[in-house]
């Protein structure tokens, strides 16, 4: 079984600005028995891209949940070929003179960082969207590893001041709204978060917006904003 992907419609637009993501799908929150988003909120559960594109196939699904309880139940063989597939990865980007990045939490929240695997490829770059506050401060502070990086994904239960003080400590915080992206928001500048998914690129201090999509577009929840200019 192959744990990580090529990318999907998003991850691929960074191929034209030379870096190919791969990523790793695991069955979200506790669909496959074990909690894999210990943060997620109601709207952020319900709104869950899971089931977007091909994510939608039964097939697609139990691939997902069969890695997720192959982490759990056999990590020390889960960890030896996620690093089997990096190195393979890294290979095949360098034939097409793409940068390789790994986006290892597509569907998940896990701290990567602690199972070492941003260490050992400390060459590579590597980042992921967390709603674990308390992680993506040890990220601000610079401790986690350099090639790891991180934004902080807003919920209907995040306080609009946590958001203000994150981005003002140089982090930038993912907000998602319904129908389009505004200029700003919070008197933050809210940059384009659906023209490709190199978060690691996005200038600091700054909201990276995304669209609604799939089963966001009908939240009611206060995960989706409604923009403000």
């Amino acid at each position: 079984m192959k744990l990580l992907n090529d990318g999907n419609y998003k991850t691929r637009k960074g191929e034209k600005k030379g870096w190919k993501t791969f990523g790793l799908h695991l069955a979200p929150h506790k669909l496959a028995g074990r909690n894999v988003c210990s943060h997620a909120s109601p709207g952020c559960t319900d709104a869950c891209l899971n089931t977007a594109g091909r994510g939608i196939m039964h097939s697609v699904q139990d691939a997902r949940i069969r890695k997720t309880k192959m982490f759990f139940e056999k990590k020390a063989e889960f960890l030896l070929q996620l690093r089997k597939e990096i190195i393979s990865a890294e290979k095949r980007s360098e034939k097409n003179d793409w940068g390789a990045c790994f986006r290892l939490n597509l569907t998940s929240d896990l701290p990567w960082h602690k199972l070492g695997i941003p260490d050992v490829f400390s060459h590579l770059q590597f980042y992921d969207y967390t709603k674990d506050e308390k992680r993506f401060r040890a990220f601000l502070s610079g401790e986690l590893p350099d090639n790891y990086d991180l934004t902080f994904s807003r919920s209907e239960l995040t306080p609009d001041s946590l958001v203000r003080e994150l981005c003002e400590a140089g982090g930038n915080v993912a907000v998602v709204f319904r129908d389009r992206l505004p200029d700003e928001w919070q008197g933050i500048e809210v940059i384009n978060g659906d023209e490709d998914d190199l978060r690691f690129k996005d200038p600091k201090g700054k909201i990276p917006g995304l669209v609604a999509k799939g089963l966001g577009k009908k939240d009611e929840t206060g995960f989706v904003l409604e923009p403000n200019n």
